[in-house]
């Protein structure tokens, strides 16, 4: 009988310290393993259900763009990521586009972004084809039917990065932004607070990419709670 009473109790005790440590369903946790970060993220631009990941310890971060959410974590292997895009000639700011659009700067994404046509996006940085149809030598004067070409970046790093730089020296880097962020309407209109709020969380990513050299190449993605469109 003591016996069976001294279990009773080692069950109860293992069920409360289950019960104490056990995080609510939707709560907004901080939480700094990286599989738990990459199983919540939610397509590239935002998070699911409110959780976040807080940033490691030898990290030093800048406090978030007002009224935004963000953060930083590890990956495993993204640092080697980091150098190969760098050394297929991207920039601070090009990285920070693709860590924004993709968790580990990769074409891992549904075929087009789930977009056809002229939305239909490719490469790293998930570049539109409206926009890659009409400043990108490599497809220019294309038509928009045949937005399948595009998925030629999706395997070729450096024409990826080339036809993200003619882009931006096309249209400037402000036209560049609205249209990345919104295709022609944003091209049309590129200041409107949607866009302006991508700019400032890419801008935001690469600032942290440049305090500090190691974070050009080390593990750790920043990230900002973007909405995707």
């Amino acid at each position: 009988m003591r016996r069976l009473s001294a279990i009773m109790v080692t069950l109860m005790l293992a069920l409360a310290g289950a019960t104490l440590f056990a995080v609510p369903a939707g709560a907004n946790s901080a939480l700094d393993a990286p599989s738990y970060c990459a199983y919540h993220h939610a397509g590239g631009d935002g998070w699911r259900n409110d959780n976040y990941c807080s940033t490691p310890d030898d990290v030093v971060m800048a406090a978030c763009p007002s009224g935004m959410r963000c953060g930083s974590y590890g990956i495993s292997g993204l640092g080697s990521r980091k150098q190969q895009v760098r050394n297929a000639g991207a920039n601070s700011l090009d990285l920070a586009v693709a860590m924004l659009e993709t968790e580990r700067m990769d074409t891992n994404y549904p075929y087009g972004d789930n977009k056809r046509d002229d939305a239909a996006n490719f490469g790293i940085f998930k570049q539109n084809w409206y926009m890659l149809r009409s400043k990108c030598d490599r497809f220019r004067g294309q038509t928009t039917s045949q937005w399948n070409n595009g998925a030629a970046l999706n395997s070729n790093l450096s024409a990826d990065i080339s036809c993200l730089h003619q882009s931006q020296n096309a249209y400037g880097m402000n036209t560049w932004f609205g249209g990345h962020r919104n295709g022609q309407t944003g091209i049309n209109n590129p200041n409107t607070s949607d866009i302006n709020g991508y700019k400032t969380a890419v801008y935001w990513i690469r600032d942290q990419l440049n305090s500090n050299s190691a974070n050009l190449s080390n593990d750790t993605r920043f990230w900002v709670d973007v909405k995707p469109i």
